[in-house]
């Protein structure tokens, strides 16, 4: 239970002075107001049933993403399946691994962190969870590492096993289909873990979770790293009344037709999508801290207050989460963020819109409170609570409270 601050941590400092990976500038390929460049979770799934960076999955209800999946009807029209295979097998496909790639934030933050810090990696035994295509594990044998352990559950394992063959390192890499929390390594402990874990609102389909269990498990006690190790994230809010329009109002007469039904479940559903750095009406504070070396399960479902001060006189529409990840433990922190300020990645922003705008002054201060938790029914689903305190000028709100279901 956290309080949001202004204070952003040293090592997001540093990684922020990296024209290389934090250029100030938006480089998304599509802005939102463009109907292309926007969606939601589950409309980026309906879509391609492989997005995102493990995490967008299958069409429909349930989640797909980088660890578990749907659900699925067997012979005879029984269930066989559960969200967890149908999870996993989103990752099956290219097109995820494509996307995640691509992103050059991520990679090279990646390639930069593991490549340029040889003194960590020579002669260690590393694990790569949710390895994916396997070019982690490649980075860290390149790094020098003397072994690496890459696990997935997915079927891309069958091509990164060609992958790392093909590049001449099925010596020092040993792949191993399979969840996590079931498979055994042949060694007792690791000296490193890495893993690209992050999912929209960076705990979207709780892959964290999975890493958690192999540092507790796996990990080296006292001199074990994990990479990265910090992730922060923050919340603010911004105009976004054509998006809003467009997404939301939409519903109000659809060819003459009222479907304001279909209105109040797209306000409870959040949005992701690339937010414009002009729409940004306040500053941003810190709603969530995580250490990876030593946070636990429940550190995952969190409350925290906030407070935002307008920096113009503006109408808010909406708040947006994003968030930082960092690499702290090495001789240079490195890190990377997916603020609307920074270089475009591919898990955008998470926007979540009000029924009625705040209209702010400069200066002006709200107050809230944001509160998640996993889906009880399906805990790679979030439920995400927002209450609001504004008692400006113009507008008043009292214990406003908004819930959100991210899916």
């Amino acid at each position: 239970d956290g309080i949001g601050t202004d204070e952003v941590p040293c090592w997001a400092s540093a990684s922020l002075q990296s024209s290389t990976i934090m250029s100030k500038r938006n480089h998304s390929p599509s802005m939102r107001g463009d109907s292309a460049g926007s969606s939601s979770p589950v409309a980026k799934r309906s879509v391609s049933s492989q997005e995102k960076n493990g995490d967008t999955s299958s069409p429909s209800t349930d989640v797909g993403g980088r660890n578990e999946g749907a659900t699925g009807t067997g012979l005879g029209g029984q269930d066989d399946r559960t969200s967890r295979d149908y999870y996993f097998d989103s990752y099956g496909h290219h097109g995820i691994h494509e996307e995640m790639l691509k992103d050059d934030v991520r990679t090279n933050t990646y390639q930069m962190a593991i490549l340029n810090n040889r003194e960590l990696f020579e002669g260690k035994v590393v694990l790569d969870v949710g390895a994916g295509t396997a070019i982690l594990s490649m980075f860290a044998v390149k790094a020098g590492a003397k072994h690496v352990y890459a696990v997935d559950c997915s079927s891309i394992i069958d091509q990164a096993r060609q992958i790392v063959e093909d590049n001449g390192m099925a010596d020092k890499i040993t792949l191993i289909r399979g969840k996590m929390e079931e498979i055994d390594l042949p060694v007792p402990k690791v000296d490193i873990i890495v893993s690209e874990w992050m999912g929209y609102f960076l705990l979207y389909e709780s892959m964290l979770n999975t890493v958690l269990y192999a540092r507790d498990k796996w990990l080296e006690a006292g001199t074990g790293t994990i990479l990265p190790d910090k992730s922060v994230m923050y919340i603010c809010a911004i105009e976004d009344e054509r998006a809003k329009y467009d997404r939301i109002d939409f519903w109000d007469n659809v060819y003459g037709f009222d479907m304001r039904a279909l209105k109040e479940v797209a306000l409870t559903e959040p949005a992701v999508d690339v937010v414009d750095p002009k729409s940004v009406v306040t500053n941003a504070t810190p709603i969530l801290n995580i250490d990876l070396q030593s946070c636990t399960e429940k550190d995952l479902s969190f409350a925290s207050d906030f407070r935002l001060r307008a920096t113009r006189r503006d109408n808010v529409h909406a708040f947006v989460a994003y968030f930082e990840c960092g690499f702290t433990r090495l001789p240079q922190p490195l890190g990377f963020s997916t603020s609307p300020f920074a270089k475009y990645t591919h898990w955008k922003q998470t926007i979540f819109y009000m029924k009625d705008p705040i209209l702010m002054d400069e200066g002006e201060e709200l107050t809230g409170r944001i509160v998640c938790k996993p889906n009880p029914h399906n805990e790679r689903d979030l439920d995400i609570t927002l209450i609001i305190n504004f008692d400006g000028k113009h507008s008043k709100l009292f214990d406003k409270c908004i819930e959100y279901k991210l899916r």
